[in-house]
């Protein structure tokens, strides 16, 4: 159990509403701002995922070098984690050729791999447990695992399978729903439930994306990546700063 001094350390939000909203436009976001770099700007996979990694390095300094909790320091990081997911597994799969089921299946396993460590080392995966360097170093460890994996996956259901983006997102958007549901109804653990639903929302990101940005021959929007992640991180600015976002309380 934290001490109240180690409470008044905690860097994460409390899980809310605005929370999951945010969540999912900053994985849309994540993208969409990919695609726009890697593709629109034809940097490439490799050279996009260099920039967006050393974004995210710096951007995960900043927030463990904080003191207190920072709304905007927290989400330019899970920004920074979706964008870099987003074209480093695309440089898996369309450069290196491992393919979205296999890069699935490897991200998963380094997922669950790194929740079982972080149990194990630190006692609880639960945010609320987030008070010291060493469990927030796991946090971000986790999410990126978990933001690279559900890249992979979305492609893998709204591509590889053919499913294509719109129903990509009833089926994922479903799946959160009754993620929802389970958290309400049900005695399953909530840090579980978070987790499942942490990792779910980046696959919903990633085909609510490209149906925005990707051709109408594909199945897309055809709008522009520049103006979608403009009009995202737009949203979430308001977002940000419309509602305070208070950090998550001590507990496990």
């Amino acid at each position: 159990m934290n001490t109240p001094d180690q409470a008044s350390l905690s860097k994460v939000p409390e899980v809310t509403l605005v929370f999951w909203i945010i969540k999912i436009l900053a994985t849309t976001l994540g993208e969409t701002g990919g695609d726009a770099v890697s593709m629109s700007m034809d940097l490439g996979y490799l050279v996009s995922t260099g920039i967006f990694g050393l974004i995210f390095m710096c951007s995960v300094a900043v927030q463990m070098y904080s003191k207190v909790f920072h709304p905007v320091t927290y989400w330019v990081t899970i920004i920074a984690t979706t964008t870099v997911g987003t074209t480093l597994a695309d440089f898996a799969d369309r450069s290196l050729g491992i393919g979205y089921a296999g890069g699935s299946a490897m991200l998963l396993t380094s997922l669950l791999a790194s929740l079982f460590i972080w149990q194990r080392t630190m006692g609880s995966v639960s945010i609320r447990s987030i008070s010291t360097p060493k469990s927030e170093a796991f946090y971000w460890l986790t999410i990126m695992f978990s933001q690279t994996l559900g890249t992979a996956l979305g492609d893998w259901v709204a591509d590889t399978e053919g499913l294509g983006y719109g129903a990509s997102a009833l089926i994922f958007g479903g799946i959160l729903a009754m993620i929802a549901i389970a958290y309400y109804k049900t005695r399953i653990s909530h840090v579980i439930l978070f987790w499942a639903a942490f990792i779910l929302t980046r696959p919903l990101g990633a085909v609510v994306g490209d149906l925005l940005d990707k051709p109408v021959d594909h199945g897309g929007l055809a709008l522009s990546r520049y103006s979608a992640t403009a009009a995202l991180l737009v949203a979430i600015i308001v977002l940000i700063f419309a509602f305070k976002h208070k950090p998550a309380t001590s507990g496990h």
